[in-house]
Formats: C-alpha cells, sequence, structure tokens
C-alpha cells in the first residue's frame, strides 16, 4: 500500500494505490493519522485501490471518525467499481461524502 499526499484548491488529497487488507491497513491507518490535517478536509483518492478487505473498511471507518472528531470533512473519490459494490453491499458508504471523481470530490470539500 502506497499513499501520496497533495493539495488541491485548499483540500488535502491524499491517494492510496494497491491492496488494503489486513496486512496493510495498520500502517496505512498510522499513515492516514499522520497525514490528516488540523483543520479543514480531506480527499481519499481511491481510483488506483486494486483490493479492500474488511480489515480496510475498518481502517476507513477508524479514520473517517478521527477526521470527524478533530472537525476535518473527509470524502472518498474515485472508488473501483468493484469496491465501490463491496461498499454499497455492506451500508459503508453511507457514512460518507462519496464522488466519481478527484475533481468533484475536491469542488465538494471546498465549499
Amino acid at each position: 500500500m502506497e499513499l501520496s499526499k497533495y493539495m488541491r484548491d485548499g483540500v488535502t488529497v491524499v491517494s492510496l494505490e494497491g491492496d488494503l487488507d489486513s496486512h496493510s491497513a495498520p500502517e496505512a491507518h498510522s499513515d492516514l493519522a499522520e497525514l490528516l490535517p488540523g483543520a479543514g478536509s480531506m480527499l481519499l483518492d481511491l481510483h488506483r485501490l486494486r483490493y479492500m478487505s474488511s480489515a480496510g473498511l475498518r481502517m476507513l471507518l477508524l479514520t473517517y471518525r478521527r477526521a470527524r472528531d478533530e472537525n476535518v470533512r473527509m470524502a472518498l473519490a474515485a472508488i473501483p467499481d468493484e469496491i465501490n459494490a463491496l461498499m454499497a453491499a455492506t451500508g459503508f458508504l453511507d457514512a460518507f461524502t462519496v464522488t466519481s471523481t478527484v475533481s468533484e470530490g475536491v469542488r465538494e470539500l471546498a465549499t
């Protein structure tokens, strides 16, 4: 799992690439905690995510809760179809703002 961070229109964008599973989720969680802005918004770009297990879902939920507790708005963008189907089937997407593209996510969070 690789994470990269950049700023776009005042929104912290973090791109996740690879597999998010029981092996990578703990480190990804730690890395995301460090990348979480002190305030503002964070968009997770998932278009390069190949696989997500239940451990990955849990990690995203924990990250979302921490962001909420720190008054950081968080959204997910560009979720691959298979992962989107998994998230939808579990009701996971109900907790998040979800956009089709990074550009849409940035517009949503920048307002």
